[in-house]
């Protein structure tokens, strides 16, 4: 049986930051819960992380990432590259699979499995079965439109919602101070 969920969409406009993510999870061809969270936040909200992916091995993930973060105070990308490190590296962590993304005042990252510690370029930062749709919203939204990086995922993740069948429009989005 394949579980699919998921869709979380991170974006950094105009001095804002966002990250938001819908609440269905599929087994087979059946939805299985349309309410879920897929968005935590970290050290009391300074940091939000949203998955994708097999829920448990992403709470393993987040508890993991959230030590990271401990052991290198202010200094996400460390953090980050520290656990992908162990994440690729460590014989159990390997199997692990799920996608990452974290927010912060300053960093919008992607982790995964294989290493990768990406920083988009443009802030817009898209995962899980609908990400590409609600990835390509965004960026169309922030070019030609005045919405805040809030309004902007809201849009995006509903129309993602409407395109991808792994996506409801059960949407939770967090609003992150940005420097």
């Amino acid at each position: 049986m394949r579980i699919r969920s998921t869709t979380i969409l991170a974006v950094r406009h105009n001095g804002e930051v966002a990250i938001g993510g819908d609440g269905q999870v599929t087994m087979n061809t059946s939805v299985m819960k349309s309410d879920a969270s897929k968005i935590r936040p970290l050290l009391g909200g300074k940091v939000w992380c949203g998955f994708a992916g097999s829920t448990a091995d992403a709470f393993a993930l987040l508890e993991r990432f959230e030590s990271m973060l401990k052991d290198y105070p202010g200094n996400v990308p460390k953090a980050a590259t520290e656990l992908a490190k162990q994440w690729r590296t460590d014989r159990a962590m390997r199997r692990l699979e799920a996608l990452m993304v974290v927010v912060d005042a300053q960093q919008t990252l992607l982790l995964s499995g294989t290493g990768d510690v990406i920083q988009p370029t443009d802030g817009i930062l898209g995962i899980g079965s609908g990400g590409n749709y609600a990835t390509a919203a965004a960026k169309a939204l922030v070019k030609h439109s005045s919405l805040s990086a809030e309004e902007i995922v809201l849009a995006s993740l509903k129309i993602a919602a409407d395109i991808d069948i792994y996506t409801n429009d059960n949407i939770k989005i967090h609003r992150v101070e940005a420097v």
